[in-house]
């Protein structure tokens, strides 16, 4: 067997291979070897090398199952090769990949590849149940297209909204120095809005660093050491800055404006997480840069037990929570 891919072009070759597939899938999803029913949770399952699934020897429906039952792969007519290709696209490319440039170079449909790039997002969704520390950079965005490119009939009805934010979406983010980011999508900008985030996503006695805006003002006394940066007289002042979140901001931007082009709202925060997923994993635990073939591997093992099926994506009916 051929050693494990660790550029594009080895990844598109290796995966040209069902069995490589179904075996790099194997080793990422059960790293002891021992296959589990997704159904009934069974540990001996027989496999079946001429069809490429497991039978169960407990009788009960879905009996037998594929690799692609209980991951993002499920229901998909998709071959491996086209979902693991695209995955790498989408894990490494600094600015993504969009559905155009999947189609083309997959041959499936535009609206598949972009459903098949849906899917991976919720698969690079990370857990960020864990707070973040020490010193944390708090900082906001909006996202959305430039007034100044709007025809003027645009420009009232923007105006009349009289939201604050010109109706573009807001983006809060919170950035632990030499560490992980989190980003999410918001309804506004407001202190009650910026302060939930905070004390929901930052361990007390952290040094939290802000601009001047006023919503960061009146956190609870004595919950963070709070240090203010003011833009009007400079953009760092010893340690005091929120440079790093600008630099996260600046990725983001760039692969919605230069790859995605226009992001409905209800969408933004999946590309959101695609964006925090290679921020957080750009260096692992020693501050090495992490190769393409290592972040690829850290998104093959989140792909289970997680679904998004059309209906979801679309709107249709509502999207089941994650655990």
């Amino acid at each position: 067997m051929a050693s494990e891919p660790k550029t594009l072009q080895d990844a598109i070759i290796y995966f040209a291979d069902p069995d490589n597939c179904v075996s790099y899938l194997v080793a990422r999803r059960w790293p002891d070897g021992t296959v589990i029913c997704p159904t009934c949770g069974r540990a001996d399952a027989a496999y079946i090398p001429a069809r490429r699934v497991w039978q169960c020897k407990t009788r009960h429906p879905k009996a037998q199952f594929s690799i692609k039952v209980g991951t993002i792969f499920e229901d998909s007519p998709i071959t491996l090769d086209k979902w693991l290709m695209a995955m790498w696209m989408l894990a490494n490319c600094k600015n993504g990949a969009s559905s155009y440039e999947l189609h083309r170079a997959t041959g499936i449909s535009q609206k598949s590849a972009w459903f098949v790039l849906h899917r991976i997002r919720l698969a690079l969704r990370d857990d960020q149940s864990a707070k973040l520390g020490d010193e944390v950079e708090a900082d906001e965005t909006y996202v959305g297209g430039k007034t100044t490119n709007m025809h003027r009939r645009s420009k009232r009805k923007m105006q009349a909204m009289q939201d604050g934010h010109w109706g573009k979406t807001i983006v809060l983010g919170l950035l632990e120095r030499e560490g992980r980011v989190k980003a999410a999508v918001a309804p506004t900008r407001k202190h009650y809005e910026l302060h939930s985030n905070i004390m929901a996503n930052v361990e007390v006695g952290t040094t939290l660093y802000t601009d001047e805006y006023d919503g960061y003002q009146s956190l609870p006394p004595g919950t963070f050491t709070h240090e203010i940066i003011n833009h009007l007289e400079g953009y760092v002042k010893g340690r005091v800055h929120t440079n790093g979140m600008e630099n996260f901001w600046s990725l983001l931007k760039r692969g919605l404006k230069g790859t995605y082009v226009s992001v409905d709202p209800a969408h933004l925060q999946a590309y959101v997480d695609e964006q925090v997923f290679r921020f957080n994993n750009r260096k692992d635990l020693d501050g090495q840069p992490l190769t393409d073939s290592e972040r690829f591997d850290m998104a093959v093992r989140q792909i289970v037990g997680k679904r998004l099926t059309w209906n979801e994506v679309t709107g249709k009916v509502a999207a089941t929570p994650l655990n």
